[in-house]
């Protein structure tokens, strides 16, 4: 598909330029994949029930929207489609048909229920680009199971490795599990898209959390299987070398510190003023780790004796490994993430300024941005229709139908449910 102006070589909203992205998912691990999509230029297209995504009402809320789906769905237009009537899915099969991806999660029957299976959407674009997001993968043992980032995490081991060695298994503070799949769903569309433009086939593909959370552990399981040596739960410690951990400061905050290399040891003691490396129970990094309770402590009295910003502020300069340990309200503030434009005003129809995170890739030859707010649940659908063909009357029609929505018709409904 050539972008709207019929130019293939324009890329001036990013290198991903003129194709065309269905996301008909929810929550997070899917709709974010398209939504990096979207941030490299894509026309990302969000398909919704009149109900919304159901990331519109977990978390925090701002006017009728949680916090994380603002967070995770800009660089997309939005339109409502009952896809659970037949009629519906004819007008989905004529959208279908401009698209190059399509992204979703949704679990067989309901799949192929609202007509949006492989076979289904092939037969309206026959070189469509399908990704489908599991749980646990299209087919095996687990197959059809409900499945979550937190339930993957118990399945891969990462839940039996992180938390304190004495304690109870933890979780990832986010849905660390989640955003890798998104990538590798983003990943993937790309890889098929440069398949597709050589021999002009497109294909069924299918990501799963599971896999991708197997796949990210190839430093911990991999050893594992490399070794036969079983991974041990270390807390912020490392299970290589010493001193790895959080150490408190004047303050009442902490600061992170490392050392994987004899260089940054003897950093940290020049930056002390102490002589722990001539210590034999330091001396080296097998020494240090035999005895890491007793450096651990030493460590801790020594950064106790400056606040956290003049501690890092030292260490930094003597070459260390450091880091300070932010607050999610000392992150917006951060100098380096405010400098790499990972935080990015835009504005809302209804909400006003929305910051929302940037974009993690850089690229000089053909520049990305944030260009489109959050949308509000069927904000575009009006707009897309008629970019499918239907005339103003037909879309009148269909909204009446209850077949479509448009956000004032969205409003209307809600409207009438409070009474």
């Amino acid at each position: 598909m050539s972008d709207m102006t019929g130019n293939d070589t324009d890329f001036s909203n990013g290198p991903l330029s003129g194709l065309r992205v269905l996301d008909c998912s929810t929550m997070l691990a899917a709709p974010y994949g398209a939504t990096l999509l979207g941030d490299m230029g894509a026309d990302v297209i969000k398909i919704e029930s009149h109900h919304g995504d159901d990331s519109r009402k977990f978390g925090p809320m701002r006017g009728e929207d949680a916090g994380p789906f603002l967070s995770l769905n800009r660089n997309k237009r939005d339109m409502v489609l009952d896809l659970r009537q037949q009629e519906a899915q004819r007008v989905f099969a004529d959208v279908a048909s401009t698209a190059d991806v399509l992204i979703t999660n949704v679990r067989e029957p309901a799949l192929s229920k609202l007509g949006i299976s492989y076979e289904q959407v092939k037969a309206h674009k026959p070189d469509i680009i399908w990704i489908r997001v599991t749980a646990f993968g299209p087919d095996g043992p687990y197959d059809g199971r409900p499945g979550i980032d937190f339930l993957v995490q118990g399945y891969a081991g990462v839940l039996a490795l992180n938390g304190e060695p004495d304690g109870e298994p933890v979780r990832t503070s986010f849905p660390a599990v989640d955003v890798m799949t998104s990538m590798m769903v983003a990943n993937a569309a790309q890889a098929a898209l440069r398949v597709r433009d050589r021999t002009g086939e497109g294909q069924r593909i299918e990501v799963s959390l599971l896999d991708t959370l197997v796949h990210a552990q190839a430093s911990s399981i991999g050893t594992y299987l490399t070794t036969g040596e079983i991974p041990e739960r270390t807390g912020n410690r490392s299970l290589a070398f010493a001193p790895s951990g959080c150490f408190p400061t004047r303050d009442r905050h902490h600061v992170v510190i490392t050392t994987p290399g004899e260089k940054f040891f003897a950093n940290i003691c020049r930056a002390l003023a102490t002589d722990w490396d001539s210590d034999t129970r330091f001396a080296n990094a097998a020494a240090r780790k035999a005895n890491e309770d007793e450096l651990d402590r030493l460590i801790s009295e020594r950064t106790c004796q400056f606040d956290r910003q003049d501690l890092v502020e030292k260490l930094v300069a003597a070459d260390v490994l450091v880091a300070p340990i932010n607050t999610p309200a000392e992150v917006p503030l951060d100098p380096q993430i405010r400098h790499n434009n990972m935080l990015v005003d835009v504005v809302h129809p209804e909400y006003g300024e929305v910051t929302v995170t940037g974009i993690p890739i850089r690229f000089y030859g053909t520049p990305c941005e944030v260009r489109q707010h959050p949308p509000l649940l069927g904000e575009h659908t009006r707009e897309l229709l008629a970019e499918a063909g239907y005339g103003a009357g037909d879309i009148d029609e269909l909204i009446r139908k209850g077949l479509a929505a448009d956000n004032a018709d969205i409003k209307r409904r809600r409207k009438q449910r409070r009474g």
